[in-house]
């Protein structure tokens, strides 16, 4: 059997920093959106090869603000993974689906992760992203809006 390669841990400020546009991205994605039943999905490669995805979701009558202050596990999962993909030097390649439910349809973006922020993905890289088991016809897929970027000192 095959040995996967050694993660490096990434120092300490590279996390620190990627953590508060963890906080930032989370908030921009949320207003991005808007309100409703909101869902998000991460899907990412790390370096050694694992491939790691976690959904989240939202209650239209949940503080999203709050998720992570009360102990929400899947919230955290997101976060931290979210956290990795930005700081980016563990992780090949990583992107975040947002649906909120909404009827006739659920509506449907997303974004790839590199360069330590968030990117805007077209519909037909939506459509590849999305998990195998959600059935697209019920979804309107739509491009992700450009997030504005954070003064954390990245730049």
């Amino acid at each position: 059997m095959p040995v996967r390669p050694e993660l490096v841990r990434p120092d300490d400020a590279s996390i620190t920093e990627a953590m508060e546009r963890t906080l930032l991205a989370l908030a921009a994605v949320f207003k991005a959106i808007g309100p409703g039943q909101r869902a998000l999905e991460i899907a990412m490669l790390r370096t050694d090869g694992a491939s790691l995805r976690q959904t989240a979701e939202f209650s239209p009558t949940g503080n999203v603000q709050l998720s992570g202050i009360l102990g929400e596990d899947d919230y955290y999962t997101l976060a931290m993974l979210l956290t990795f993909a930005l700081e980016g030097s563990t992780v090949i390649s990583a992107t975040l689906i947002a649906t909120v439910a909404a009827e006739p349809h659920p509506r449907t973006c997303g974004w790839t992760i590199r360069d330590g922020w968030l990117h805007p993905m077209s519909t037909t890289d939506v459509l590849v992203a999305l998990s195998p088991s959600v059935d697209a016809e019920d979804l309107n897929i739509h491009t992700a809006p450009e997030l504005p970027k954070p003064n954390t000192g990245q730049e």
